[in-house]
């Protein structure tokens, strides 16, 4: 089902997905402890109902679907592991050594690409 949709909605989809996680994992500041599914599809819903083109495009027959669900529930799963394999690059991790050398802080932990560009980001500021 959600691969019939066309090629565009699709791509929206997983750009939503892709930035509700991250906004997410600011909230809870890239803490894995306070991570919780239920409240991060709790807050991805909220997302893509408020700022997804895509899910105001969709039928409610559609979204109502529970295979479609079960689709929407497995390509979260997808982007999210894509998104926590992802290393970093070299420049970024040079960029948050620098950083953290500069401010004398701790180094932070970090697992992926987008994890290391949140604690860019938190000690540039």
């Amino acid at each position: 089902m959600l691969n019939s949709l066309p090629k565009e909605v699709k791509i929206s989809v997983t750009r939503s997905i892709s930035s509700a996680f991250e906004k997410y994992m600011e909230l809870i500041q890239w803490d894995e402890r306070k991570y919780a599914m239920e409240q991060f599809l709790a807050y991805w819903r909220t997302y893509a109902e408020e700022n997804a083109s895509w899910f105001r495009q969709l039928d409610d027959e559609v979204k109502r679907d529970p295979r479609f669900h079960e689709e929407l529930a497995e390509k979260i799963n997808d982007v999210i592991e894509k998104i926590l394999n992802e290393p970093p690059t070299e420049q970024e991790v040079q960029t948050l050594n620098e950083l953290i050398e500069q401010l004398g802080v701790e180094d932070p932990d970090y697992t992926c690409k987008m994890e290391v560009k949140y604690h860019i980001r938190r000690l540039t500021e």
